[in-house]
């Protein structure tokens, strides 16, 4: 017997209710999750061929497909058209892109983008108190070179973009907690649209980047409560230059 079929019988068949309606895609679900979380497949692994799981688990072509299309919805596979899925064992940047589709429905609904900025500020004042209190030298020195870079882009409206979001990227990473930095990446990506709306001019970049630079300080000089107060006064500031993109919404 082969490797190939040796796997294929292996492989748990369905009872008689979960090949039932709604329940198929389900259990195939249910099967190669764990297979997944077990480490029996692989991250960047390939799963079978659409025509082999149908063999594997004695389900229809569409049953296939809808499971591999709610594995894609839970972050555990990549799946591209005329590509085999790929494996993605969950970490925590996969389970918050999850959200990615709930959250751009939120977005359209009034106060969406004010309610996802207020926790923004909710959670990097709380970051840049803890970077004050317990930033080491390397954090430092990363965010000092964070500063100088967006300092750099100051007439450079793309790359200012890009550096702002890099400075903010350190100070997620500063706690140590990897939940952070994909909460940033989080974030990034369902504002950007926004955010590069904003009309930018050197003078606005200017006073971006002075922003930035009070915050640093107030975390070399070990001051908590300037940190906060001056990181809720820049994205406030940044929500004030903002918002009239949207308000029509």
């Amino acid at each position: 017997m082969s490797t190939k079929q040796s796997a294929l019988s292996n492989t748990p068949t369905p009872d008689a209710d979960s090949k039932k309606s709604g329940r198929a895609a389900d259990f195939m679900v249910s099967q190669i999750e764990g297979r997944i979380l077990s480490g029996d497949l692989k991250d960047g692994e390939n799963l079978p061929a659409e025509r082999d799981m149908m063999v594997q688990y004695g389900m229809s072509r569409t049953v296939v497909r809808e499971a591999v299309a709610m594995l894609a919805s839970k972050g555990l596979v990549e799946a591209k058209p005329r590509f085999r899925p790929v494996v993605k064992k969950p970490n925590y940047e996969s389970v918050v892109g999850v959200l990615d589709g709930i959250v751009s429905h939120l977005l359209n609904q009034q106060d969406g983008v004010k309610n996802l900025h207020d926790t923004r500020i909710f959670l990097e004042i709380a970051l840049v108190r803890e970077a004050a209190l317990n930033a080491s030298k390397d954090d430092i020195s990363a965010l000092r070179e964070a500063l100088q870079a967006n300092k750099d882009a100051i007439n450079d409206w793309e790359l200012f973009y890009s550096t702002d979001v890099a400075f903010h990227a350190v100070l997620y990473n500063i706690s140590g907690n990897p939940i952070f930095p994909a909460v940033h990446k989080a974030f990034t990506t369902w504002l950007a649209e926004r955010w590069r709306k904003m009309p930018r001019k050197p003078e606005r970049n200017q006073q971006s980047y002075a922003a930035h630079e009070a915050v640093f300080n107030a975390i070399l000089n070990r001051d908590p409560d300037e940190a906060e107060a001056k990181m809720r006064e820049h994205l406030e500031t940044s929500w004030h230059n903002v918002k009239f993109t949207f308000e029509s919404q």
